[in-house]
């Protein structure tokens, strides 16, 4: 079984362009965001209805991902992301084109979220994670943490080509960059072990471990997976955290600005929760390579609940900034735990199909969460009862998570290629 220096010394680059690749799966997000006010001043249209297009899309999303992940456990992530690859670029190039009538916004965004569901991280994730066993928990960080550089540095070259562009030509340029950056470096080097059984053929390469034939992908099928109560433990613990994550996030410079903060001291500090997101990422992937990651989950999942509380009873920039950074790190773990337990309880034989299912719950939470919390601050007149919420359900979610049984061992370290000696 290979150690975890042996796995990156010979993949290391597989995680760092899935990184790369893994951008298109916010670019779409992380962008509107500098395109608004153009939007707004040449066709008049609101916020609300330039933003209704990520609902919209996000919903569309979910549906096609399930399709494309069956396609990815049958051709492999190779295949379908460099297409995926090509069909972002194209519909987010096209983006460019609005005429300014709603109904064609809302068709050039589901070309978006076409273009999306082809490039979902369950692509990246299963072909790291079928090249790393020892360090899969880290090797899935890294290609995760790919969405959240992006996530700093996409508004700031969206807002310098609308400048330098205007903001048709803008989207055109993005994407083209994205393009340009991801495809080669997929071309050449995003390749799993699903290729390497369709290569058996292929010769060793140097300084990696010498097989006759890629060891075949081991796990459930999805039938057997979706017959298991594991299963939907694991997606409804994803749903109530992913749930009250984003609600926190979308209103957390309101709830700063009711407590009379000015709204650039409370953006100052809800700026924490994308650094404290990454190094969340980071920390969780370590944490899960070295102890139980159903007890990672078990704390990871339960930190939102600190959070509201110090939201509620805390009075200051410090209280809200401690609780900017535990939500930021609890954020930036969700994601990969969920990853990282999906390949361990059901292998990666149906990894595509599995986890786009479980991407549905998530989806589902995201679209929701926000939604309620306005709901709710609307009725009430506060965030306080929707603080108070989010403590028994992120504690649901983290026992749900936290008291999952022991992944079987088959799904793991017995099914890493052997290497020579």
């Amino acid at each position: 079984m290979p150690t975890a220096r042996e796995e990156w010394k010979w993949y290391w680059k597989l995680p760092a362009v899935a990184a790369i690749a893994n951008i298109a799966t916010v670019i779409h997000i992380y962008t509107l965001g500098p395109f608004m006010a153009p939007l707004e001043a040449e066709f008049g249209w609101s916020r609300a209805q330039i933003s209704s297009a990520i609902t919209v899309s996000n919903g569309i999303n979910a549906a096609l991902g399930v399709v494309v992940g069956s396609f990815i456990d049958r051709w492999g992530p190779r295949r379908i992301g460099l297409i995926g690859i090509c069909v972002m670029t194209l519909a987010f190039a096209s983006v460019g084109t609005a005429t300014g009538t709603y109904a064609n916004w809302i068709f050039l965004w589901f070309l978006i979220s076409f273009g999306a569901a082809w490039t979902q991280p369950t692509i990246w994730t299963s072909a790291v994670s079928s090249r790393f066993d020892t360090s899969r928990g880290f090797a899935i960080a890294v290609t995760v943490a790919g969405s959240s550089v992006a996530a700093t540095m996409l508004p700031i070259i969206a807002t310098a080509a609308i400048v330098t562009l205007g903001w048709r030509w803008a989207y055109v340029a993005i994407a083209a960059g994205y393009f340009v950056l991801a495809f080669p470096l997929c071309f050449l080097f995003f390749r799993g072990k699903f290729e390497d059984a369709r290569n058996k053929s292929a010769t060793a390469v140097v300084d990696q471990p010498e097989t006759k034939t890629a060891a075949e992908l081991t796990g459930l099928t999805a039938k057997e997976t979706f017959r298991s109560l594991t299963f939907y433990r694991l997606s409804f613990a994803g749903l109530l955290f992913a749930f009250c994550a984003m609600a926190s996030i979308v209103h957390f410079i309101p709830i700063l600005t009711d407590r009379g903060l000015t709204p650039i001291e409370a953006a100052s500090i809800a700026g924490l929760i994308g650094i404290a997101s990454l190094c969340g990422r980071v920390a969780t992937g370590w944490l899960l390579d070295r102890f139980r990651p159903e007890r990672v989950a078990l704390i990871t999942f339960a930190l939102p609940s600190l959070a509201a509380l110090l939201l509620i009873f805390g009075d200051g920039p410090a209280a809200y900034a401690a609780a900017a950074i535990v939500i930021g790190a609890s954020l930036g773990g969700e994601f990969d735990i969920i990853i990282y337990l999906t390949t361990r309880h059901f292998g990666l034989k149906s990894f595509g199909l599995i986890f786009s299912t479980v991407l549905v719950f998530l989806t589902a939470a995201t679209a929701t969460g926000p939604l309620t919390a306005g709901l709710i601050f609307d009725h009430f007149g506060t965030y306080n009862n929707f603080l108070w919420l989010i403590v028994p359900m992120v504690l649901t979610a983290s026992l749900l998570a936290g008291t999952l049984p022991r992944a079987p061992e088959s799904f793991g370290r017995d099914a890493a290629p052997a290497t020579a000696h």
